[in-house]
């Protein structure tokens, strides 16, 4: 009889529990808007609150959790959340296993994210495969013979902290969503009458959504801001390839959404950066669950407590 599990992303602006099967397909979807002023405990609330029901009617084998935020992946134990006050030292995983009875799996978003598109999304078949997730902040993961690579506590990649420069520069100060959407802005005293400008006039946020569509018009400051990306990427990139050489390279977040024109800009860029050895280099592939990879990536996180 197939099993079932729980999976639970944990974010700053969402909570999501879902159900899903052996293959981690997800079969019931359970999401929750977060109140930012209740903090964690509203959180825990709504989890206990919606815990019972899904017991009852999925009857899983085990729960996986993502959250938004480092983890003692060992315990379950959360350091902080960056975005939601009240987590700091709180024991997640003690505290689902007394709510559920059941085995928990605890670890941090992206790292979740990273084993689910690792093991059924588009690193599917590689051995080793690095996943990055571009939103209002940059994180990834590494995923090594079905294993999640975590090395010393507390056993994050991250990636969006590696320095572009001495001066200071990360990745992610030139990367994230907001960092390409503040890129955008600037268009606005300095190419007023571009295509990109006019697509994203009176907006403050969430400008980079317009860069697909700026790209099809042939703006060239589109195209500018593209290439300036993909090459910071590709020069992060290469750093984590020198070093653990991964078959597949995932893209995944809000920017990846940009599609081919990134996936292939990161591509070409990233073989100017690798030494000659090393070519062609891994693959640059878009990430496959969208949206769900933290919790699908949560459901795989569950099977692999049980075995």
């Amino acid at each position: 009889m197939s099993r079932t599990f729980l999976g639970i992303e944990i974010g700053g602006t969402k909570l999501q529990l879902v159900t899903g099967d052996e293959q981690a397909r997800i079969t019931g979807r359970r999401r929750l808007a977060v109140n930012v002023r209740e903090g964690g405990a509203g959180i825990q609330r709504q989890i206990a609150a919606a815990l019972p029901e899904l017991l009852a009617a999925a009857k899983p084998a085990a729960v996986g959790v993502g959250f938004g935020g480092p983890v003692d992946w060992r315990t379950g134990k959360i350091c902080c959340s960056h975005q939601i006050e009240g987590w700091s030292e709180f024991p997640l995983g003690d505290w689902l296993r007394e709510l559920s009875g059941l085995a928990v799996a605890v670890d941090n978003d992206a790292n979740t994210a990273a084993f689910g598109e690792a093991l059924v999304g588009a690193g599917l078949g590689f051995d080793s495969a690095f996943y990055m997730n571009m939103g209002s902040g940059v994180g990834g993961g590494l995923v090594v013979g079905g294993r999640i690579y975590h090395g010393a506590q507390p056993g994050e990649a991250e990636i969006g902290h590696v320095r572009l420069d001495r001066l200071g520069g990360t990745v992610e100060s030139r990367c994230s969503g907001w960092a390409v959407d503040a890129r955008i802005r600037a268009l606005r005293a300095t190419e007023p009458g571009c295509s990109l400008v006019r697509l994203t006039a009176g907006m403050q946020g969430g400008e980079a959504k317009f860069l697909p569509a700026a790209l099809a018009q042939g703006d060239t400051a589109a195209r500018r801001i593209l290439d300036e990306v993909a090459e910071n990427l590709a020069f992060a990139i290469s750093h984590v390839v020198h070093l653990f050489h991964p078959q597949v390279v995932v893209l995944g977040g809000g920017l990846s959404l940009i599609g081919e024109p990134l996936r292939a800009a990161v591509e070409q860029a990233l073989g100017g950066f690798i030494m000659a050895a090393f070519a062609p280099g891994p693959q640059v592939r878009l990430a496959g669950l969208g949206e769900d990879a933290v919790p699908v990536g949560a459901l795989v996180l569950a099977r692999q407590a049980v075995g």
